[in-house]
């Protein structure tokens, strides 16, 4: 049997700082997220299933990842829980999501694949996740 890797592009918009840096990024400021969610499996091999020839349907991987991320995230402020301010901003605005981490590239990919492992059908495994914060710069989580 062969294994096939799917991948599915996603676009959201969010803000972030990180506290402590020693950069332009200590402030609050947006990017144009691209994300990059690659799973693999083996393709359906009975012809009389609904999803014969398919690892996974794109709708159902779509769905996963907009519940588990996108929805959460798009036009949010991701800030660490300890940051100056965060419990005044989370009181005084709708979507600003805290995290126990810095919210860099770096560590989102790895909170992503975390979130989307426990989401995904058993028989599909998350293979990478790809998240640009700029159309220059990204971090790769690799299974």
């Amino acid at each position: 049997m062969t294994t096939i890797r799917l991948t599915k592009k996603f676009t959201f918009e969010m803000a972030h700082a990180l506290p402590g840096y020693d950069g332009k990024c200590r402030h609050i400021h947006g990017h144009s997220y691209i994300l990059y969610v690659t799973v693999k499996g083996v393709p359906v091999s009975d012809p009389a299933h609904p999803k014969y020839g398919m690892v996974m349907d794109f709708t159902e991987l779509k769905n996963i990842v907009r519940r588990q991320i996108i929805d959460r995230l798009d036009h949010a402020l991701l800030l660490r829980r300890d940051a100056p301010m965060a419990a005044e901003l989370t009181a005084a605005y709708e979507k600003v999501e805290t995290v126990p981490y810095q919210p860099t590239c770096e560590n989102m990919v790895i909170d992503f694949a975390e979130t989307l492992q426990a989401a995904l059908p058993e028989q599909v495994t998350l293979h990478s996740i790809r998240l640009y914060e700029t159309a220059t710069s990204c971090a790769e989580w690799t299974s």
